[in-house]
């Protein structure tokens, strides 16, 4: 399946990758070359540690790289009166009387623990295209959903730089 990214998204990625190839890789290099002059490689921890760090740099690189790749662009465009991606919007819970904020995001930029949710989550689903006042129902499982309002939608969002790095 491929991911929805934004244009931004593809930005931030390449970014990463460039930073990635021009300074992680020129020190990953030069730890394994220090490690390497220290002796005998069997028994040399520092050496297998930074083989491992380059390795891993690498495999992110790749894992970037095919994502552009395969990536499936989606505007981070909507209509003024609709929750869209980038936007933060308050709903209200009755089942908890309850209000919470979550900012729709791609699901590459998903983390809920910092409310950020994905536009391919149950919740993000059920928020995408509304307006202020929709009530919708979000389903979780085949058992379970729940009910909520949307309170505001605040298209002001300040963007935070959400990093993809992962180094």
């Amino acid at each position: 399946m491929y991911d929805k990214l934004t244009q931004k998204d593809i930005e931030k990625m390449m970014e990463e990758i460039e930073y990635r190839k021009l300074v992680v890789r020129k020190e990953a290099l030069e730890a394994v070359k220090e490690a390497r002059a220290q002796g005998d490689l069997s028994e040399n921890f520092e050496y297998k540690a930074a083989k491992q760090d380059k390795n891993r740099n690498e495999s992110r690189i790749r894992y970037l790289e095919r994502m552009i790749k395969t990536a499936y662009v989606i505007s981070d465009e909507s209509r003024p009166d609709e929750a869209g991606i980038g936007d933060r919007v308050e709903l209200y819970i009755p089942e908890d009387d309850e209000t919470e904020t979550y900012k729709l995001v791609t699901t590459v930029r998903g983390n809920s623990l910092k409310g950020l949710i994905s536009i391919d989550s149950p919740l993000g689903k059920a928020l995408r295209g509304r307006k202020i006042g929709d009530k919708i129902y979000v389903r979780v499982n085949e058992a379970y959903g729940y009910e909520a309002e949307i309170r505001a939608i605040d298209k002001s969002a300040e963007e935070e730089e959400e990093s993809l790095r992962k180094y």
